[in-house]
This record gives C-alpha cells, sequence and structure tokens, in this order.
C-alpha cells in the first residue's frame, strides 16, 4: 500500500501542475483582455496639422491657400462598446489667402459631437497594434475673419466625417493621423448684403493631422 501510494503521488502532482498552469494561463489572459477593454473605454486626443478650405465656399476673387496651417484638433472619447463609442471634440483652422487673392486671415473653429466606429476587428489582416477608427457627427462652425474684416463672422451647421489610423505603443498611448471633412451645411446663398465681401466664407474644409491618443482609464501603471 505504501509503495503504491508513492508511485501514484508524482502522477497527481503531474495533473496539479498542469491543471494549475492552464487556470493561471486563462486568468492572464481574462485579465489582459479586461485590462485592454478599460484602457480604451476613456481616451484623450490631440493632434496638430494642416487644413485645405473649399474654394466654393468664398466670394469670387478671393480664395485662400489650398495648405494652411495650423490645425489643431482636442477632443475626449468614451468607448460604450469595443467597436463603437461617442466623441466630443473641439478644432481650430487658420487659413489666408493665397498670392492672387486680396489680403485677409479666417480663424475657422468647430464643435462637434460625434458617433466612433472602430472596424479593426473585422479586417483581418491588420497588425494587432495597428487599428482603423471611423467617426462622423454634427457639429457648429465658427468663422471669424481677422483685421477690420470682423463684421464678417458666421455661425453655421457642419458635418465632421473622418478615417483614424492609430499605432499603439503601448497600452495607454497611441500615435494617430486623421484625415476628416468638415461639411459646411450652408452656402454663399444664404450671405446677406453685410457678409457679401472679402473675408466671408461659407463652405468646408479638409483637415490632415497627426496626434496622440491617451487613456483616461484603468492600467495607468502598465507599460
Amino acid at each position: 500500500m505504501y509503495i503504491t501510494n508513492k508511485t501514484k503521488n508524482p502522477q497527481m502532482q503531474q495533473y496539479l501542475k498542469h491543471y494549475l498552469f492552464l487556470i493561471i494561463l486563462v486568468s492572464m489572459t481574462l485579465n489582459s483582455n479586461a485590462q485592454f477593454r478599460d484602457t480604451a473605454k476613456w481616451k484623450a486626443l490631440f493632434a496638430v496639422g494642416l487644413n485645405y478650405p473649399t474654394t466654393d465656399g468664398f466670394v469670387d476673387g478671393a480664395y485662400a491657400k489650398s495648405v494652411n496651417f495650423p490645425t489643431v484638433n482636442l477632443g475626449i472619447q468614451h468607448m460604450l462598446k469595443r467597436q463603437y463609442g461617442v466623441k466630443l471634440d473641439f478644432g481650430f483652422n487658420r487659413f489666408k489667402n493665397d498670392d492672387k487673392s486680396p489680403e485677409f486671415k479666417i480663424n475657422y473653429s468647430r464643435i462637434n459631437a460625434q458617433f466612433v466606429f472602430d472596424p479593426s476587428e473585422y479586417i483581418g489582416f491588420l497588425p494587432m497594434r495597428l487599428r482603423t477608427v471611423l467617426h462622423t457627427g454634427p457639429g457648429l462652425a465658427f468663422v471669424k475673419p481677422l483685421g477690420n474684416l470682423g463684421y464678417n463672422k458666421q455661425t453655421y451647421l457642419n458635418l465632421n466625417m473622418g478615417f483614424e489610423l492609430h499605432y499603439k505603443l503601448n497600452e495607454k498611448v497611441s500615435v494617430y493621423t486623421d484625415l476628416a471633412y468638415l461639411f459646411g451645411l450652408t452656402s454663399l446663398n444664404n450671405y446677406d448684403s453685410v457678409l457679401s465681401g472679402l473675408g466671408a466664407f461659407n463652405g468646408s474644409v479638409f483637415n490632415l493631422t497627426f496626434g496622440l491618443a491617451v487613456s483616461l482609464s484603468g492600467c495607468q501603471f502598465c507599460d
């Protein structure tokens, strides 16, 4: 009897080791997935870049440069589920006249509430650190010409539509680029007699920005 128990104990110990290893592996996997969800739940976004205002937003004879700097975007994002969420963001654009137009400068600011969708899991060939994000939503645009053109201030609705590409540096920080189209829900026909002159802009804007997305939730000290 003593010899039989002694021969079975090593086998039992081996089985226990296997089960223990399996439990630890499953626990680490579940914890890793939960950690990802926590860090992705709330994010702050900051990006800078360039902009192009469409020519149809200006009166005849007054056009902006094709490439203008700066564009600044600030936002906070909340993922309701792994694939989708919402974002509130503020943007600032500055554009100025091209060489063949009378001199002017315009500040174009906007605030948008947007729906965010992450289709990365449906795109099988992407590396794990790379994610794609689509966003769209309505907002308000605030146009303010500078200098003595300030009386041509305007406010109108816009629709922001964009595509982001994120590369995760670690669980807390990602670098990303965002190509967005700010469609102005207005037209030159909406001008009154005061807003028919130089510096008025009723149009749309293309933005290309590069920035950082930083987690505000979960795993504050993870690598």
